[in-house]
């Protein structure tokens, strides 16, 4: 079998060159399908919530990984090259740099073209926030916030575990960020249920987070973003965000763009106020959106090649 590192490097030329088609049985909908049926399941078997939540989170994680597992391995029976094949493909969905760049555009190009309608229903794409009620400002940071938190989730966490563990591990991880999705909730219905897969998410995300900001200045530097302003307001924010890990990125991210995240924001009508991260030193507006895909498509490089060669050196150990 070719190498990991070509097939992550292979995996991402296919992520920019095809992003996510609709059309297509991704692999992390399916995880989410059975997330939710085994749901269903364990809720009627199990009395106990943090249990019934625990035991549907293993089980997702053991279908997810012996199914990858035997996915490449029956492959590469075949023939090797089938093998890797199998495993460029399981990485390459795991991986969401061109759909997030091209949703965050479309919201550009509509707010440039001055369609604040339409840039609202295609932000909602993105957000699970309410959109009806932003103007520009709004729209643009929350498309910001959108591009800034999935740097992590859809980019470098999926590449840092692909290089220590190859696509099996990478697949473990997607299906942690899905269950985090669908039951990471602080309702009536998941505030018990959903508690394993929220802290798996959060242990999941804990050092891929702090690498990835740690990145952040480097491609500021080389993006022609504001270095020092990554650093410092790194070093102040970064802890001020209701997520250990989300407060990482999106600190370093609006210190590099110069602009504050955060704030009020609406859930199914409730208002619901955020820490604000970063300086309010100019509005937010569609340009900040290019910059944050500027970052977003820098900071992807960096990861891929640091964690290749930290996945060399596990390796070697």
């Amino acid at each position: 079998m070719i190498a990991l590192p070509i097939q992550i490097l292979l995996a991402l030329l296919l992520d920019l060159l095809f992003g996510d088609p609709r059309w297509f049985p991704h692999p992390v909908r399916l995880i989410g399908r059975l997330a939710v049926l085994l749901e269903g399941f364990f809720r009627k078997g199990v009395t106990n919530r943090y249990l019934a939540g625990m035991v549907t989170v293993l089980t997702v994680l053991l279908v997810t990984g012996l199914l990858a597992t035997v996915c490449i391995q029956g492959a590469a029976l075949l023939h090797p090259l089938a093998g890797t094949a199998v495993s460029v493909f399981l990485l390459y969905t795991t991986l969401a740099i061109s759909d997030l760049a091209k949703h965050s555009r479309s919201v550009y190009n509509r707010l440039q073209a001055g369609d604040n309608e339409s840039a609202r229903r295609q932000l909602s794409m993105l957000v699970s926030r309410d959109t009806a009620h932003l103007q520009e400002e709004g729209i643009a940071r929350s498309c910001v916030e959108s591009v800034v938190e999935n740097m992590v989730d859809g980019v470098t966490a999926p590449l840092f575990f692909a290089a220590l563990g190859g696509p099996v591990a990478a697949m473990l991880y997607k299906a942690v960020n899905t269950m985090d999705s669908t039951f990471g909730y602080k309702n009536d219905r998941y505030i018990l249920f959903g508690w394993a897969a929220a802290r798996l998410d959060d242990l999941a995300n804990f050092i891929p987070a702090r690498l990835t900001a740690l990145l952040v200045p480097i491609a500021s530097l080389l993006s022609g973003l504001q270095v020092k302003g990554a650093v410092r307001i790194f070093l102040r924010d970064r802890h001020k965000h209701a997520s250990p890990n989300s407060g990482q990125i999106e600190a370093a991210a609006a210190g590099a763009l110069g602009i504050q995240l955060g704030g009020l924001n609406y859930y199914h009508g409730k208002a619901c106020h955020y820490p604000t991260i970063g300086d309010a030193d100019q509005p937010v507006n569609a340009t900040h959106i290019i910059m944050a895909n500027r970052l977003l498509f820098v900071v992807t490089a960096l990861a891929a090649v640091c964690f290749a060669a930290l996945g060399h050196l596990v390796h070697q150990l």
